[in-house]
C-alpha cells in the first residue's frame, strides 16, 4: 500500500524529458501544490546506467554507512559454531530497524587476523548459518545477514519476521511508490554494507581483507553493492547481474507503467552501479539459468572497470546450498585475491574466422581440457539445448576448435587440472 501523503502534502509526479545532457531525470516526491518551486530544487537526478556514480553517491551515505553499527543480543537463536545478533539498520517508515546475522570465524592462534566474506542470500531465503561455517571451514570469517526484516527461523520462503524489522523483499516492484528510504533494495544494500562495516570492526578480521558474494536476488545485490562500497577487494555475484528488462523478471517492471518502469531501472537496477565498480569480480552461473538472461549478463559484467573473470557451467543448477555456495571457483579466487592463491585462467583473447573460433589464455595452474558449448536454437534463453564439444588445448596458452553447421551461439569452457572453470563471452553468430 502507497503511504499516504503527511497534511498539505500531495503525492505528484513530475514528468520530464527521458535525457537531460547525460542524466536521466526521474521523479516522484510529496510536494505542496502551492509551491511548485520548493519542488523543483528537490529533483533527483539518477544517474543513466552506467554513469550512476551521482546516483551511488546520492542515494546511500557511505559516509554513514562505514561507520560500526551498534549490536544487540539475538536471544533464542542459536547455531553450532556460530554468534547469531542483531545490529542496528537504517529507519523504515520513521523507525529503527534492526538487521539479524550470523557471524563465525575460524579458530586461529591468539591476536590472529583472518581474510573474511559477506554473504548476501536470494529469494526465500535469510541468514543461512551454514554458508558461514562453509567459509569458516575455508579459513575467513563472514556474516551472513537477512535482507527481508527478518529470522532464520521457520521454513524456506516463509521466515518468521521481526518487529523491528526493515522492507520485505523481493524486488520491491509494489513499494515503487513508496518514499525512496523505505523501499526494500535501498535497505538490502544499506543491510549488507553495514554488515561489512561491523565485519571490519571486529579485532580478529583483516579489515583490509573481505569480499563480497551473493545469490540469485543476493547476485543482484552484489552487483549493486560492488558499486557502492568501494571497500570490497572483489565481488561474486552468483547467478545475479542488471539490466532487468532483459530478463525473467521484465513483464514485473513493465506492469509499473513507463514512468515506475523507468524509476525502478534508474533508482534500483544494478546497471545504474556497476559502471563504479573497480574490483575484480567474477561472474557464476549456468547456460540456462531461468532468471538471468546471457544479454543481461554481457551487458552487465561489461561495465565495470576491474577486471572480470566468467564461470559459466553448462545447465548449472539455480539455488541456495550446493549450487550457488559451493563451486570451488569462488574460493579459489577468493584466495588468489585475500591469500596469494593460484589465480583462475584468464582469458586473454577470442575470435572467430568463419567456423574456426579460437581463445587465448594465461594460466598459472596448466589447462587441461576446453570444450565449445554451442546452441542451435533460438528463442528464450532459459529453453536453449547446449551441447558441449572438445575442443583443441594447444601450444601457446591457445585453444581452438570448429563450430557445426548450424550454430545460432557459442561460448568455451577452459578447465585446469585442479577442475577450475573459465568461460569466454558468448557469441550470437550473425551480430
Amino acid at each position: 500500500m502507497t503511504p499516504s501523503a503527511p497534511a498539505g502534502l500531495s503525492r505528484r509526479t513530475i514528468l520530464l524529458p527521458p535525457e537531460v545532457g547525460n542524466f536521466r531525470v526521474i521523479v516522484s516526491m510529496d510536494i505542496r501544490i502551492s509551491t511548485p518551486l520548493m519542488a523543483a530544487c528537490a529533483l533527483i537526478l539518477a544517474a543513466a546506467p552506467g554513469e550512476a556514480e551521482a546516483a551511488g553517491q546520492t542515494m546511500w551515505d557511505m559516509k554513514a554507512l562505514a561507520k560500526t553499527p551498534q549490536v544487540f543480543p539475538a536471544e533464542g537463536i542459536r547455531e553450532e559454531g556460530v554468534r547469531a545478533l542483531f545490529y542496528e539498520g537504517l529507519p523504515y517508515k520513521g523507525k529503527p530497524t534492526h538487521v539479524f546475522a550470523w557471524y563465525g570465524v575460524p579458530k586461529g592462534k591468539p591476536g590472529q587476523k583472518f581474510p573474511a566474506m559477506v554473504l548476501v542470500h536470494g529469494g526465500g531465503g535469510t541468514a543461512f548459518a551454514e554458508w558461514v561455517r562453509l567459509w569458516n571451514g575455508r579459513g575467513y570469517a563472514a556474516i551472513a545477514m537477512d535482507t527481508c526484516g527478518c529470522m532464520p527461523v521457520g521454513t524456506y520462503g516463509n521466515w518468521q519476521r521481526h518487529e523491528a524489522g526493515g522492507p520485505p523483499g523481493w524486488g520491491g516492484f509494489d513499494q515503487i511508490d513508496w518514499p525512496r528510504t523505505d523501499q526494500w533494495a535501498y535497505h538490502a544494500v544499506a543491510d549488507a554494507v553495514l554488515a561489512h562495516s561491523l565485519l571490519r570492526s571486529f579485532p580478529e578480521v583483516d579489515a583490509k581483507r573481505v569480499g563480497l558474494t551473493g545469490i540469485s536476488w543476493g547476485g543482484y545485490l552484489t552487483c549493486v553493492i560492488a558499486g557502492v562500497d568501494s571497500r570490497f577487494r572483489f565481488a561474486v555475484p552468483v547467478y545475479g547481474c542488471g539490466y532487468t528488462l532483459d530478463m525473467a523478471f521484465a513483464e514485473s517492471v513493465r506492469t509499473l507503467g513507463e514512468e515506475r518502469c523507468d524509476r525502478w531501472m534508474a533508482w534500483w537496477d544494478p546497471s545504474s552501479y556497476l559502471g563504479n565498480a573497480q574490483m575484480p569480480i567474477l561472474w557464476v552461473t549456468g547456460s540456462n539459468d531461468f532468471a538471468y538472461t546471457f544479454p543481461a549478463l554481457r551487458k552487465s559484467y561489461r561495465l565495470p572497470k576491474g577486471k572480470r573473470t566468467l564461470s559459466i557451467p553448462l545447465r548449472m543448477p539455480h539455488g541456495h546450498g550446493g549450487p550457488g555456495e559451493n563451486p570451488e571457483e569462488i574460493r579459489a579466487f577468493a584466495d588468489n585475491i585475500l591469500k596469494r592463491g593460484a589465480p583462475l585462467a584468464a582469458i586473454t583473447g577470442q575470435g572467430r574466422d568463419g567456423r574456426q573460433v579460437w581463445v587465448s589464455y594465461k594460466a598459472r595452474v596448466p589447462v587441461v581440457r576446453a570444450e565449445l558449448n554451442v546452441t542451435k536454437d533460438t528463442g528464450p534463453w532459459q529453453e536453449r539445448n547446449w551441447e558441449a564439444i572438445p575442443a583443441q588445448v594447444e601450444a601457446g596458452s591457445k585453444v581452438t576448435a570448429t563450430l557445426p553447421d548450424g550454430v545460432a551461439v557459442y561460448y568455451l569452457n577452459l578447465t585446469d587440472e585442479k577442475g577450475l572453470v573459465v568461460s569466454t563471452e558468448h557469441v550470437e553468430i550473425g551480430q
